[in-house]
């Protein structure tokens, strides 16, 4: 079974429904809950995709939605290697640097996201649109 790692902006999708991204991202949430793939989201994101969700649906529609994710993905821990290394690397986004080494310390094959250009420099680890792990996987 693939492992993934979902990047903040696909469970966002799914949780205010943009569109045209929440098509591809429902598919790999159909693929999680029919047990073809396991998911995880990094620690980190967590608080990101709080801080944002909450902005529009409210602090208790965003709980109730974070507690419903999380019962069909995994957390990731973020530790402090995985810290050191992020602020050591040369990425831009120190989102997307956790991220990446979140997946290649925990053998993850693939992070799906909507910004593939943001993890280019990430080897090891496949990077992938919901839409083309959908058709590659699902």
């Amino acid at each position: 079974m693939r492992k993934v790692i979902l990047d903040t902006n696909i469970v966002i999708d799914i949780a205010l429904e943009r569109k045209p991204f929440n098509s591809d991202a429902l598919k790999v949430f159909a693929g999680i809950k029919n047990n073809k793939i396991r998911a995880f989201v990094t620690a980190t994101s967590i608080t990101d995709i709080f801080y944002v969700l909450r902005k529009t649906l409210g602090s208790k529609e965003t709980i109730r939605y974070l507690k419903s994710l999380l019962n069909i993905v995994g957390i990731l821990d973020t530790d402090s290697i995985i810290i050191f290394e992020a602020l050591d690397s040369d990425w831009n986004d120190f989102e997307d640097a956790v991220q990446g080494y979140s997946a290649l310390y925990n053998n993850i094959d693939c992070i799906i996201t909507r910004n593939l250009q943001d993890y280019q420099n990430l080897k090891g680890v496949e990077i992938a649109s919901a839409n083309e792990f959908a058709n590659k996987y699902l």
